[in-house]
């Protein structure tokens, strides 16, 4: 899910988390060019949508990763925090145009299965991400949108999903044009082939809102006619400096105002379309979200009607002052599991 440049990396392999090649990172907002967007074709649609709602009522859906971070059992962060919905990661291709968790465990029969079976036995729910940085992806592998919604189709068959968390990042699939409009047509046919599914993407952001592939994005799923429900923007290794908080809160507005551009929609349209996933305590950058400033940003986007609240990752809501940015804790002072709990209440 996550990243900035390199040598700066969060939940990749080998680097400063010590993560598998599938983790998430977030987009370095800056590397984006600043020419204008080529030309495109399609219908531009405007007007409200209601707010979309997803799996299990709630927008609050921290990550988590069974991959790597010394993953905890989902039963006991349930319990304690009240969380009831976590975001999963990651699906890549296993090869070609086939999904499997991290490219290698199977939809079926697997860890993950038994764990999305344990967490809905607590009275919980979980949507999948299909994509993050790093590792062989379906988007790039997928020859066209049908076959990239026929992948899409299969993960969704394989747990009666409610909803879908495309995290769309790097150059082969973010940075991409030809891709993006893939997934973006691949996700109109999930949208068309299962009756109230709800579909997110999750991109990175600069300070100031999404940089042109951001913008892109957004404008050609107006175009396209895409029916994406969330977009969700990943407020960290951008900059954001001491004041993370305030960082988040104008990245965000910069979204409202490029989804009102785009699809012609309200101020309260565009932040029910909106959603926000953050990284608890130490980032890459060394930018620092406490407890408290994680509490503002929840309170913030809970006002403003958002959509959707997320973080990297519940592997990480552990404390460990002193301990620097790495897979398993925080990196900072904080109870365990603090920033689940916190989530929890949006």
């Amino acid at each position: 899910m996550r990243r900035t440049t390199p040598p700066l990396a969060l939940a990749t392999l080998a680097l400063a988390l010590l993560t598998p090649s599938t983790a998430h990172a977030a987009v370095r907002a800056a590397a984006a060019p600043t020419a204008a967007a080529p030309s495109t074709t399609g219908s531009h649609t405007t007007g409200s949508r209601s707010a979309p709602k997803l799996a299990a009522g709630s927008g609050a859906a921290p990550y988590l990763f069974l991959g790597w971070g010394d993953p905890p059992a989902p039963s006991t962060v349930m319990n304690a925090t009240g969380i009831k919905q976590f975001t999963m990661a990651f699906i890549l291709s296993s090869g070609g145009c086939n999904p499997a968790w991290d490219g290698n465990r199977p939809l079926a029969g697997g860890t993950d299965e038994q764990t999305i079976a344990q967490i809905r036995a607590a009275g919980g729910d979980v949507l999948p991400s299909i994509g993050g940085w790093q590792g062989n992806k379906l988007g790039p592998n997928c020859p066209d949108e049908q076959s990239l919604a026929g992948a899409y189709q299969k993960v969704i068959d394989a747990y009666g999903l409610k909803a879908i968390d495309v995290d769309i990042e790097n150059t082969d699939e973010f940075e991409n044009e030809a891709v993006q409009d893939r997934i973006l047509g691949a996700l109109k046919i999930v949208k068309q082939q299962n009756a109230g599914i709800t579909t997110i993407l999750t991109f990175g952001t600069s300070t100031t809102g999404p940089n042109y592939y951001g913008t892109r994005l957004i404008k050609r799923n107006a175009e396209l006619q895409a029916g994406v429900d969330i977009f969700t923007i990943m407020p960290f290794d951008f900059g954001g400096g001491s004041d993370m908080y305030q960082s988040t809160v104008n990245a965000s507005e910069g979204l409202k105002d490029a989804l009102k551009s785009a699809n012609g929609w309200s101020d309260a349209d565009a932040y029910g379309h909106m959603g926000i996933s953050g990284m608890n305590g130490l980032s890459d950058q060394q930018e620092t979200t406490s407890p408290e400033t994680w509490t503002k940003i929840r309170d913030w986007a809970k006002s403003k009607g958002l959509a959707r609240l997320a973080y990297w990752a519940v592997n990480r809501d552990r404390p460990c002052p002193g301990g620097g940015v790495v897979s398993n804790c925080s990196g900072i002072a904080q109870d365990e599991w603090e920033f689940t709990k916190i989530t929890a209440g949006f």
